[in-house]
């Protein structure tokens, strides 16, 4: 999804661990820009403006323009990043370059609408087995996520990505037999804990009766063999 959203960069002179530290320490985030049979070009950004793109609704699927100092102004998305996994800091991002006018690639989510009937009077299970699928479109089509409703599933009904609403130029990518959403019964092992506290309660009241009777024959069995003494 395209946002009226511009970030400064600041272009690198060279690349290389060592100068990607120096980049860190003085607060930017080191990055690449490229795509669109473009030279690749080294630049700088600020972590913080980077972290809101892809903490946003639409996060990696931002298209925005990336403005070089000195140099282009130009509509990108994020393909990758690195974070520092104990920090969290933002340690490196590639971007590409977009033409508005050709068609792209990208995962999008997939939101649920709607409580199954399979739920409600079937007392089912609702599962949620893909939570995003892969499409092509234009640049400006792409959604900030695609919703199906579930509220008509009942118990063994399923959802699946061929049944996914295509807007616009979109196109689905991902395989159209994969399963979106399902409503399966309960399992039986979900039961059974309370079950087999029941059925053990018994079980554990009669277990002293039985060592007790055991317990009785031994004795009697010991008379018989002083009386034939």
């Amino acid at each position: 999804m395209r946002k009226e959203i511009t970030i400064t960069a600041e272009p690198r002179s060279t690349r290389g661990k060592n100068e990607a530290r120096r980049t860190r320490a003085a607060g930017a985030t080191p990055a690449v820009l490229y795509g669109v049979n473009e030279t690749s070009v080294a630049v700088a950004v600020s972590p913080k403006e980077i972290g809101k793109i892809l903490h946003s609704k639409t996060g990696h699927n931002t298209i925005f323009n990336l403005s070089v100092t000195g140099g282009e102004n130009t509509p990108v998305m994020i393909v990758d990043w690195l974070s520092d996994p104990i920090k969290d800091n933002l340690l490196h991002v590639d971007f590409k370059r977009i033409d508005l006018t050709k068609r792209i690639a990208v995962k999008v989510p997939v939101h649920t609408v709607g409580e199954p009937q399979g739920v409600k009077l079937q007392g089912g299970l609702h599962e949620l087995i893909t939570r995003e699928v892969e499409v092509e479109c234009l640049p400006d089509d792409i959604p900030e996520f695609i919703s199906i409703d579930t509220s008509q599933l009942m118990i063994g009904q399923s959802v699946r990505a061929s049944d996914l609403p295509m807007a616009g130029s979109m196109i689905l990518l991902s395989q159209p037999e994969a399963v979106i959403s399902h409503v399966v019964a309960m399992r039986a092992e979900e039961a059974a804990p309370a079950a087999e506290g029941l059925a053990g309660a018994p079980a554990a009241a009669a277990e002293p009766e039985v060592i007790k009777k055991g317990k009785k024959e031994e004795e009697e069995a010991a008379k018989d063999d002083k009386k034939k003494k």
